[in-house]
């Protein structure tokens, strides 16, 4: 059966939680005596970062009114991360459980952080987030690299592939 590309987006949100959780696990395994690199601190800024586009992007739509008041922190505790993205995530697993094709086809307006007004559709949105989150998250996965610490694997083909008995 085909799926829908609403099918397509929910799928791809449980991804993005899924490797959103695994960039969460990777940064809080890197050793405190690490924390204070710049790396460290960037790569928690960027998370933050997806997180609070996230929000804002909620709040843009017309779907939340009262978002969290400072969306992209600086100086945020590596474990804080994981509450901050369950809350996040949790909002938008009660936006996606709603959303129809009526809902990705609505355009809306809204001001950009420059204070420009734009529109666009709602899928257009959607997938600017997913596409958001592969920036940053291979951003925090070079910058843990360059801790010398391992990064999570977080490529959607290892979330989806199923293995199969040997063919040799």
């Amino acid at each position: 059966m085909q799926e829908s590309v609403l099918d397509h987006l929910k799928t791809w949100f449980q991804y993005e939680k899924d490797a959103h959780s695994k960039t969460i696990a990777s940064l809080t395994s890197v050793p405190k005596e690490k924390r204070d690199r710049k790396e460290f601190q960037k790569a928690k800024s960027l998370f933050a970062h997806i997180v609070g586009a996230r929000w804002l992007w909620l709040k843009r739509m017309g779907v939340l009114e009262n978002i969290p008041a400072d969306l992209f922190p600086d100086n945020i505790n590596a474990n804080e991360l994981s509450p901050m993205a369950d809350e996040t995530h949790k909002a938008w697993d009660n936006y996606f459980s709603s959303l129809d094709q009526k809902e990705l086809e609505r355009v809306f307006e809204y001001k950009s952080t420059e204070g420009i007004w734009y529109s666009n559709e709602v899928e257009e949105i959607l997938i600017q987030l997913f596409g958001h989150s592969w920036y940053h998250r291979g951003q925090i996965a070079q910058l843990v690299r360059n801790l010398d610490e391992t990064p999570a694997e977080t490529d959607f083909v290892y979330w989806t592939r199923k293995e199969i008995p040997s063919k040799d």
